[in-house]
């Protein structure tokens, strides 16, 4: 495997800190959701970053690639296009899934694939078919998550160890999701870190969160807190990273903020406290049952498998990866019986997330919808309402729609005033007539309203 490209030091330019972004001294890249660009129409601050030589990489968040559906021919295509117009030397994703098709329902947020031998064939040969899709080389990000899997049948380390020599795809590691996962799954953030391949690293995230009750949020909407730092720390001692950003993505703070805490992680991210590893060796993981390899003896990766040398993933197997992943899914945002083996506590705490994620990112894409209603609270309280009945099947910009044609099916709000405002809302973004009072009626007793 090559080695990857020096990125440096970087941060997530987000729209709303993109002044301060091109302010901070010494930057290196930053990193782009790649769904928030459209490739004809680049934001003029990343333009002006990137006349300046600062690298650019695209971060997709909506593939799905860990969904029992093969990748969806647009979405490649549409990742491959920004990765061309920002002239990026790779694109990332997340080892996640985010949608089922049988039933339609979307997450609208990255959940975790069962660590499964059926789900990693699945994931393996829908990331050879992003590669071959794809312009650029391809980086995997490990999430966090609240909830596990049961009957699991490899490790964190072992599921990602396996992904890359069988595919040879790149790895985006995120030490704040290994934090994450430390608290809410009970995983050792050195174990994974020991057990990987870092040869295969193309850069780190770094991101702050909050522990709730017994539950770490990652909610990259809170300072880089200490022990996230250390398992950056822990990672550098093993290997120096070609790359190391810094994500924020609400309550931003004042830039000399943002700026002190990349100069934190530039510190964490110095030399390395012991050896650097052998290029092509990774420290071993811990000895199993009838390994006879004497003691500290370096592990070497496997030859990548090349096309042809593996069978796809069979149509079976796509299925019975479906149908878990469709169960909790349809748990978590339809109201449906959770599957037998999930903690029931973390899959209530991860619905609520969901709901709360779903009701501010709806506010966002349609900020007018708030003022119509009467303010955030009523907004909130009439949104959670809603999506408690209604899971998203076609994307934000599509759920927002249908929350306000939900809203005037039901004759809501009270205030004429309002509803007014609203039907014009809807009317400019819908580019139809609304419903009218028949419709409504129909719609009403068929449940469709509901």
């Amino acid at each position: 495997m090559k080695p990857m490209a020096r990125l440096g030091v970087g941060i997530g330019w987000r729209p709303e800190i993109a002044g301060v972004v091109e302010r901070l001294e010494g930057l290196d890249w930053v990193e782009v959701v790649a769904e928030n660009v459209c490739p004809g129409h680049l934001p003029e601050s990343l333009v002006r970053l990137r006349e300046r030589g600062v690298t650019v990489v695209p971060h997709g968040v909506s593939l799905g690639i860990g969904g029992a559906d093969r990748p969806d021919a647009g979405r490649l295509a549409a990742l491959g296009e920004r990765a061309v117009a920002l002239g990026a030397p790779l694109v990332t994703e997340h080892i996640a899934f985010v949608r089922t098709s049988s039933p339609a329902l979307e997450a609208g947020h990255l959940l975790p694939v069962p660590r499964t031998r059926d789900a990693l064939d699945v994931l393996c040969e829908n990331v050879r078919i992003a590669q071959d899709a794809l312009p650029v080389p391809l980086a995997l990000e490990n999430i966090a998550a609240l909830v596990s899997w049961p009957g699991e049948e490899l490790t964190e380390g072992e599921f990602l160890t396996e992904l890359v020599e069988r595919t040879g795809v790149r790895l985006l590691i995120d030490v704040a999701n290994l934090h994450t996962n430390r608290v809410n799954r009970g995983e050792d953030p050195a174990a994974v870190l020991d057990a990987i391949p870092l040869e295969a690293l193309a850069y780190v995230h770094v991101a702050g969160g909050v522990e709730r009750e017994g539950v770490w949020h990652d909610t990259h909407a809170h300072p880089v807190p200490p022990v996230v730092l250390d398992v950056l720390a822990r990672l550098r001692e093993r290997v120096d990273p070609p790359g190391v950003l810094l994500e924020r993505d609400d309550d931003f703070p004042e830039g000399d903020e943002l700026a002190g805490e990349l100069e934190r992680i530039r510190a964490v991210a110095g030399a390395p406290a012991g050896a650097r590893p052998v290029p092509g060796e990774r420290p071993r993981p811990a000895v199993r049952d009838g390994d006879t390899r004497p003691a500290g003896e370096a592990v070497r990766t496997p030859a990548v498998v090349r096309d042809g040398d593996a069978a796809p993933a069979g149509e079976a197997v796509r299925t019975r990866v479906g149908l878990g992943q469709a169960a909790l899914l349809s748990a978590l945002v339809a109201g449906t019986p959770v599957p037998e083996g999930f903690d029931r506590q973390r899959v209530r705490i991860q619905a609520r997330a969901l709901a709360a994620k779903r009701a501010d990112v709806v506010a966002k894409v349609a900020p007018e919808l708030p003022g119509i209603l009467g303010g955030p609270q009523a907004y909130r309280t009439a949104f959670l309402a809603y999506a408690r009945r209604r899971p998203m099947t076609g994307g934000y910009r599509r759920d927002a729609l249908d929350f306000a044609e939900h809203l005037l099916i039901q004759d809501l709000p009270d205030d004429a005033a309002a509803r007014r405002r609203l039907t014009g809302w809807w009317r400019d973004r819908a580019g139809a007539r609304p419903p009218g009072r028949i419709a409504r009626w129909t719609r009403a007793l068929t449940g469709r309203g509901l």
